[in-house]
């Protein structure tokens, strides 16, 4: 056995299992294993980001664009703290990573030294991080390495992914023992979990026997790599196939089944047939507020009387929301592989293009993409995202990726912009956090360089993480950003006018002391960087914009001056959100 230090273990064990980049700032409270890194920079690369939060939203957009893992670091302190953001971020959203925050020297736990959280419990930042990490580890000596890095891995990547933690203590980082670093094969499970028959057959009947049938494919089908077995089941029976947030992509948008997405920021023919099916198959997702509604009767789900087939690797996400008929815990792929067989043993396929469902189906399409074509439009001199939207899509190679942060960038990209490969429509989903895009489109970048990679966010996202650009000029990583300035926090902003009426929106616009509308010269600001910038004026130039930043070469930035003028400052609300309004703003309401 070699003789090794804590920072050596883990950085030895990284590199075994095949971990590429390891993101991260180094700090006092993480020398060692800094160290560490430094002797192995041929086997395992550091990206240097600009905030520790950024760190951990990089390596989301390398999960979830290539589905593999990246460790994250940071040092004690603030430094660990900066990076809640981005675990809560990949926590709601499953997404894996390995984390790993620098501590307090074991035999100084409870003295209050440099950074220390202590008052309540010794060196308490892992208490931080427990409802933000699918698991935390405390460790307290070098020995325990060996066991909690495999356990650390197992976590992570089994069942429904998630991000885990653990401390290193600045002397475990420094301490040594002889040892022999694991083999990671010898201590996780391989192989798919398998649903159980008899629920698939009853699940089977039900949809044998439905008219009206319904696919709901969230982000597990994503996840598990189902989407060809999504597809197939979905033309063997006919159904309509909705998407979420965390699913979209799971099925090409130019099928002719799927029927996009439902919820508030869904579409009318998602919300339609979800709405008025007899049977309903969810895979893979949660039923967020979001995707049903706020769960209000009869605008996105009629649950019951509709009936719901849930199948999902956890078995807490089934029955959470809506009773189910039949649920199933299993894998998604293998589920919809075993539920097809099952279907096939009961019923022979039909043509759904000739039934009379099918055509219903297909004009309440038409109708929808209608509305979205009216949108698209020029307003004020300025093009909505709308038609910059339906202009990217054109200029784009299908399997190209698209990352989008919160706010109004973020519902259209998931409403309006068709996706036709999974993996390539990459949103901040539940948490859905302002700045993610940037920085999750540099770790889309690393895991994909062959591909394009576009984010997009608006001026008030930008603010948030868009120094993050140093880091794509330092490492030469050429993502294309497109800024949407409308000098505001525009969702929040067209929020208050939908709940809270007309004149009532405050605080939300970037106005200066003259009552002129404020914004920096971001033109100038991303060169400064080093980055390659255009700006686009008018509609038809983008294409030729977007063209100038590949042959740049470098990470590019194209800003875009959207309208202002409410609605067309955003997208369509197809379904209902719940945000409560004071009694007073209603009786006002109500008298006008």
């Amino acid at each position: 056995m070699q003789r090794y230090t804590g920072g050596e273990i883990v950085a030895e064990y990284l590199i075994k299992e095949d971990v590429p980049y390891a993101v991260g700032i180094p700090g006092h409270g993480n020398l060692g294993f800094v160290d560490a890194l430094k002797d192995r920079s041929d086997r395992i690369s550091v990206i240097q980001v600009r905030h520790e939060q950024s760190a951990a939203h990089l390596a989301d957009g390398y999960f979830r664009a290539s589905g593999k893992p990246l460790a994250v670091f940071t040092s004690i302190g603030p430094g660990a703290t900066n990076l809640a953001i981005g675990a809560a971020t990949a926590y709601v959203d499953s997404t894996a990573m390995i984390i790993f925050t620098g501590e307090t020297h074991t035999y100084s736990y409870g003295r209050g030294i440099f950074q220390e959280i202590e008052r309540q419990v010794w060196a308490d930042f892992f208490t931080m991080m427990r409802p933000i990490v699918k698991r935390t580890w405390n460790v307290t000596g070098v020995d325990q390495l060996p066991r909690v890095l495999p356990d650390a891995f197992r976590w992570a990547l089994t069942g429904r992914p998630g991000p885990v933690h653990m401390t290193l203590p600045m002397d475990i980082q420094a301490d040594s023992i002889e040892t022999e670093i694991p083999e990671p094969a010898h201590s996780r499970p391989f192989g798919r979990v398998r649903a159980d028959p008899e629920r698939l057959l009853e699940a089977a009947r039900l949809v044998v026997k439905s008219e009206r049938p319904v696919i709901v494919a969230g982000g597990g089908v994503i996840l598990a790599g189902a989407s060809q077995e999504l597809v197939a089941l979905a033309e063997y029976i006919g159904s309509p196939t909705v998407t979420t947030f965390m699913g979209k992509g799971a099925i090409p948008e130019d099928h002719p089944l799927a029927a996009y997405y439902g919820g508030a920021k869904g579409s009318d023919v998602g919300n339609k047939v979800t709405r008025e099916a007899d049977v309903i198959i969810a895979i893979g997702c949660r039923f967020s507020d979001q995707s049903t509604s706020s769960y209000k009767p009869g605008v996105t789900y009629s649950i019951p009387p509709t009936k719901l087939i849930h199948i999902d690797i956890d078995p807490s996400e089934i029955g959470k929301n809506y009773p189910v008929e039949v649920g199933i815990v299993g894998d998604a792929k293998t589920a919809l592989v075993d539920l097809l067989e099952a279907v096939k043993k009961l019923v022979k396929t039909k043509d759904y293009q000739i039934s009379t469902y099918f055509k219903e189906f297909k004009k309440a399409k038409e109708n929808w993409v209608a509305k979205i074509q009216g949108l698209q439009r020029v307003v004020g001199g300025k093009m909505t995202t709308s038609l910059l939207l339906k202009e990217l899509r054109e200029a784009l190679d299908r399997n190209a990726i698209l990352v989008g942060s919160a706010g109004h960038p973020q519902a259209q990209l998931f409403q309006e912009f068709p996706i036709y490969e999974p993996r390539t429509h990459l949103s901040s989903g539940g948490f859905s956090t302002m700045g993610w895009c940037i920085p999750a489109a540099l770790g889309a970048k690393l895991a994909m360089p062959g591909r394009t990679v576009v984010s997009m966010g608006g001026d008030g996202d930008f603010f948030m993480c868009g120094h993050e650009l140093a880091t794509a000029v330092q490492f030469d990583i050429p993502i294309i950003h497109f800024l949407l300035n409308n000098q505001m926090f525009g969702s929040i902003r067209d929020l208050q006018i939908d709940k809270y009426g007309k004149g009532r929106d405050y605080a939300t616009e970037f106005i200066d002391k003259s009552g002129k509308r404020y914004s920096p010269d971001f033109v100038k600001v991303v060169e400064a960087y080093g980055c390659h910038a255009e700006r686009l004026e008018k509609p038809g130039e983008l294409k030729h914009a977007l063209s100038n930043c590949i042959k740049s070469g470098k990470p590019a930035v194209i800003e875009v001056m959207i309208p202002t003028e409410h609605p067309y400052s955003g997208g369509i609300s197809s379904g209902y959100w719940d945000v409560p309004i004071p009694d007073y703003l209603r009786k006002r309401q109500q008298q006008k």
